[in-house]
């Protein structure tokens, strides 16, 4: 099915039927007669089966919006290739009026920038009837045309008597938008390196959940891995001499993710979690027998983390950047000899000085156009001195993110009982469960939680298994943070069927998701159908 673009008229025509489309998606329909993931804010559908043209053309006439980058072309073309599911489509369908000849994309924004908060709505209309049938998609951006294509794509089904491609339950009506701005997925590279391929996976397999953020916790105390010019021995500490990522090689992640609307996270942790720097750079350590939290009496810990943020700013071009904070156990601090002389001359305690290196680094990442981003003991250490942009990456418990908020600082929830992949005993529904709100019922503090995020921590996880423990539970939690509260299900039970459906649609689009019914990343537990495992 090649791509067939289309340009002249017709789309005033086609924008007064979608003032109609638009006044029915408000009819909801029920989860049983809707399979699709995540669900829309706002959807209705009909009976009438089509089927798509053998050549589906992509019409943008009317649009403000130039793709000169070939975002949305590209996206249309991977949409395709989903559709047909590396089939060949050799099906005749007799007569036009059940014919779907293509899509009309009409994108109001002439911007392709893509930014934390970017307008990712869509609406999608599919009419049941007429000579020459289009379905219609207007986006603000062409970030929500590309959440719209990933819509249609699953409301395609490939019929293997006829050889066709069938759209069922036409007309459909769906307007569309996510409920948090920030919908994260953190994989590490630190315990284990994931090849460039695998992260391109995960990140494929982000935008089928509608996920947005690719939190990259690139470095840790176990390995380097990432190419800093500032400071080229820091690799020296990843595993091997192959398993590293260059300059070119994070470009290529950003790059591959922006184009399918995902902003990349970059994180350093610091001051803790940083024994690896000191294998090209051992004065970063307080001693050679007592190597972390870094050295914070010496001035190269902040020029080196200057250069980092430096060289970052080159490649990760989101407004964030995570800076860790976690875990500091300041103990080398005080029996390292030359490191206690510097906090009695300062008049400093460890826990002073595990302050003063926070809000340093802070700086530094300020100095660089970042808003940083920590995780939550630093909070609960001296929440009233961080920088007021800070976002606090809640991970620890469930009770801190209401405590944030009221304190005027933004959040990113991430607790470790409900939405920690690595913790294989946490079941799908326990993911879809957990709700970034509890507890939290002031409308401005409401505002302050961004968002919430999944962890694939990498201790045991590399690229033989890493598809298997993120999905489908990563998109139990996708469906949390992307519909509307009220649409959301009140007992997982009620989505059982429909997860399951996503979960065979990504199986059958190479990502290896585990059955529902194993924990973790179990694998079947006996023959049978994929809907039933």
């Amino acid at each position: 099915m090649p791509l067939r673009e289309v340009t002249g008229g017709g789309g005033r025509r086609v924008f007064l039927g979608f003032v109609v489309v638009y006044l029915l998606a408000f009819v909801v329909v029920v989860d049983g007669d809707v399979h699709l993931w995540p669900m829309p804010a706002s959807v209705s559908r009909g009976s009438r089966t089509l089927y798509l043209s053998s050549d589906l053309a992509l019409k943008t006439d009317g649009s403000k919006f130039s793709d000169g980058s070939g975002i949305l072309k590209d996206g249309f073309e991977r949409m395709v290739e989903l559709v047909r599911e590396s089939r060949s489509v050799e099906g005749q369908v007799n007569g036009s009026d059940n014919l779907l000849a293509g899509l009309h994309v009409v994108v109001s924004s002439s911007n392709d920038s893509l930014y934390y908060g970017v307008d990712e709505s869509y609406k999608l209309s599919i009419p049941a009837t007429g000579n020459l049938i289009y379905g219609y998609i207007e986006a603000s951006t062409v970030y929500g045309a590309l959440h719209a294509f990933e819509t249609f794509s699953q409301l395609c089904d490939f019929n293997l008597m006829t050889r066709t491609i069938e759209l069922h339950g036409a007309p459909w009506n769906i307007i569309d938008q996510p409920r948090f701005s920030y919908r994260g997925l953190l994989i590490d590279t630190s315990r284990h390196y994931q090849p460039l391929s695998m992260i391109k996976k995960v990140i494929d397999a982000m935008a089928y959940s509608k996920l947005n953020v690719l939190h990259w916790h690139i470095v840790d105390r176990e390995s380097f891995p990432i190419e800093i010019p500032s400071y080229p021995k820091l690799w020296n500490g990843a595993y091997s001499y192959s398993e590293r990522y260059t300059v070119a090689d994070a470009k290529e992640i950003v790059q591959y993710a922006e184009k399918r609307g995902i902003n990349v996270l970059a994180e350093i942790d610091v001051p803790g979690h940083a024994i690896s720097w000191g294998i090209g750079y051992p004065s970063l350590w307080p001693s050679a027998n007592c190597q972390e939290p870094l050295d914070v009496s010496n001035e190269l810990a902040f020029k080196v983390i200057d250069g980092i943020l430096s060289d970052f700013s080159k490649i990760f071009k989101f407004k964030f950047v995570h800076l860790g904070g976690d875990e500091v156990n300041t103990s080398c601090w005080a029996t390292s000899s030359h490191v206690n002389k510097w906090l009695d001359n300062h008049r400093l305690n460890e826990s002073d000085a595990y302050k003063y290196f926070v809000l340093r680094t802070q700086s530094i990442a300020a100095k660089h156009g970042y808003e940083p981003i920590n995780w939550e003991e630093t909070f609960n250490n001296f929440g009233n001195k961080l920088n007021p942009k800070t976002v606090v990456h809640n991970w620890l418990g469930g009770g801190v993110a209401p405590a944030v908020v009221a304190a005027g600082l933004r959040c990113i929830v991430s607790n470790q009982d409900k939405w920690y992949l690595d913790h294989l005993d946490i079941t799908w529904q326990d993911f879809y469960m957990n709700e970034p709100l509890k507890n939290i019922s002031k409308p401005e503090q409401q505002k302050l939680i961004l968002g919430g995020e999944v962890c694939m921590w990498g201790e045991t996880v590399d690229a033989s298994d890493i598809e298997q423990t993120i999905w489908p539970r990563a998109a139990a939690a996708a469906e949390r943070l992307w519909t509307p509260l009220e649409m959301l299900a009140e007992d997982p039970k009620q989505v059982t069927t429909r997860l399951a459906r996503f979960r065979c649609l990504l199986d059958r689009r190479g990502v290896a998701a585990a059955p529902l019914a194993a924990p973790g990343r179990g694998v079947p537990l006996g023959k049978g159908a994929c809907l039933r495992q």
